[in-house]
């Protein structure tokens, strides 16, 4: 029988709703006031966003493809399909869609009369573009890459229909192409290079790139010919704002000054306990919206010592406590998590018994696996070998709140004669200790649209680095039985035969400890209450601002 899904956070907080727009994410809390049905959109102004997220140093989410390039390339770029708050695929650049009996083709009906903002047409030999753009490891593409991993060419049938040919069946496939990181650029734009393009890519959007100045803002402008939103937005035709200016504002003190201030509209990435002080003063509004595909975790090094042993990482799991950290820290906005999924993937599967700390056990395993003696601080030796845990942290993914919670693992795991080493790092240094295979453990958020999240992340496949060099599979997992299982899931049509194969896969990756799960990607906002009808979007939870206004 297979095991309830982890469960969702409570529903409610305050929803922005503009007149007629329904959020797409549930938000959680006490509600705020609603929008009277008198109140009317208002066209015009500029809404300033201020970002704690690293600054990208490319806006084409081609181009690597991490989570800041996400939130901002969605205002100018849009792919060809979107997600509904059910989770259901819907259209966006493709009205529609089908698959062959063998699941080896699938052809894409794309909208008739959409053009890109430099004027190209969008058109089935744009989409080619796109695909062979992902594919070219030029582009040093890691997930957009990832994503189309089983994408043998793309066949342009004629103008308004794009023909994909799979080298096997992909029952993720639609899942990944409605992410940011597949979205479709103008093919002009591309053939730029990657310099030009990186400053400005030219999509379909609601809203144009105008002008970057770097470590400072990035500048967009309405575009007013805008025709293609997706099948949920709530209204159609160009944005009502009249443009965005979106800054680079790293500390949060500073974001939430300003915002409290009246100097920005909209921050991102606050700490919790401003969070908690925004609920409890009630004059801002917090989106709440938790990513999709994996949790929040940590990742164990099992293709190296000491976690090469099962024993050892079994050890280390029972040995750290986090629960009191995580209520302590994060003021009621997180919860804890058992699962390698996020609570938004409905096949997450969750084992609570996998991860209940107990010191006597895991000093048990230790002695077994021959750490057996101890130096004057306390750290168990083997041959002469400290237990040292090497533990990268980007300052530009983690909030103070989480770098705290990991010093509460270091001092826990202490206690069982572990010497965890923390080393705060730039996004770019960081990434440097992880293609030098410089660390026993890591934390490293991915978000994917669905459970195929699991085999980008676990399946020995993934140890082998994409162009950019980066590899997904962190906890360097190399299990047979775990690929077998997520290559079949993969590749499976038929709903509840598909969450069979991801639960067993889970309970194997679970079962060996190669991570210990923390909670939710976190994903909030905070917005003056002017803004009405922003949502975050049911993808991969970027905020939208086509259906944003200012009101008076």
């Amino acid at each position: 029988m297979r095991a309830a899904p982890v469960n969702r956070r409570p529903l409610g907080r305050s929803a922005l709703i503009a007149a007629g727009l329904v959020s797409a994410l549930a938000l959680a809390g006490c509600q705020a006031d609603e929008p009277q049905a008198s109140d009317e959109p208002v066209e015009g102004g500029t809404l300033v966003y201020a970002s704690g997220d690293a600054e990208p140093t490319c806006l084409d989410p081609h181009v690597g493809g991490n989570y800041p390039q996400a939130l901002i390339a969605g205002q100018f770029l849009e792919s060809l399909v979107s997600r509904d708050d059910s989770g259901e695929i819907i259209p966006w650049l493709a009205e529609s869609w089908e698959a062959s009996e063998d699941g080896l083709a699938w052809e894409f009906t794309l909208r008739d009369g959409v053009t890109f903002t430099d004027g190209t047409p969008l058109d089935a030999e744009a989409v080619k573009v796109n695909v062979e753009h992902l594919q070219d490891p030029a582009t040093q593409s890691s997930t957009g890459y990832l994503a189309m991993g089983k994408v043998e060419r793309v066949e342009v049938v004629d103008d308004l229909t794009a023909r994909f040919v799979l080298t096997t069946p992909d029952s993720a496939l639609l899942e990944s192409l409605s992410q940011p990181w597949t979205a479709i650029q103008s093919p002009a734009g591309i053939a730029r290079g990657m310099e030009e393009n990186c400053e400005a890519p030219i999509g379909t959007g609601p809203f144009v790139v105008d002008e970057w100045v770097k470590q400072d803002r990035v500048m967009l402008v309405r575009n007013d010919e805008y025709s293609s939103p997706p099948a949920d937005a709530g209204h159609e035709g160009p944005a009502y704002l009249e443009a965005i200016e979106w800054r680079f504002v790293p500390d949060a003190a500073s974001r939430y000054a300003a915002l409290q201030g009246g100097q920005v509209d909209v921050i991102d990435n606050p700490q919790p306990d401003t969070i908690a002080a925004a609920e409890e003063s009630g004059n801002l509004t917090w989106l709440d919206a938790p990513r999709p595909g994996a949790s929040n975790r940590i990742e164990l090094n099992s293709g190296q010592a000491p976690f090469d042993d099962e024993r050892v990482r079994e050890a280390f799991i029972r040995a750290v406590q986090v629960d009191e950290g995580i209520d302590a820290l994060f003021f009621g906005t997180a919860e804890r998590s058992y699962s390698a999924l996020s609570s938004v993937e409905a096949l997450a599967y969750s084992d609570a018994s996998r991860f209940e700390p107990d010191l006597e056990r895991a000093n048990e395993l230790l002695d077994e696996a021959g750490w057996t003696e101890r130096d004057a601080d306390g750290t168990r030796l083997k041959d002469g070998q400290r237990l040292t845990l090497r533990f990268p942290v980007s300052t530009n993914q983690s909030i103070p709140a989480e770098q705290s919670l990991f010093e509460q693992v270091q001092a826990t795991a202490k206690e069982a004669g572990f010497d965890v080493v923390i080393d705060l790092l730039d996004l770019s240094s960081w990434y440097g200790r992880l293609f030098a295979n410089e660390y026993e453990i890591v934390s490293a958020p991915y978000t994917k649209v669905g459970p195929d999240v699991l085999r980008i992340l676990y399946h020995s496949d993934s140890i082998t680095p994409a162009p950019s060099g980066y590899f997904a599979n962190l906890a360097q997992l190399d299990d047979p039985e775990v690929d077998a299982l997520l290559t079949e899931a993969a590749a499976e049509s038929d709903a509840d035969a598909r969450a069979d194969l991801y639960e067993q896969a889970q309970q194997r990756i679970l079962g060996g400890y190669y991570l210990l799960p923390l909670y939710d990607q976190q994903n909030s906002f905070l917005l003056d209450p002017s803004v009405r009808g922003a949502r975050a979007m049911p993808t991969v939870s970027t905020p939208s601002f086509h259906d944003a206004w200012l009101a008076d």
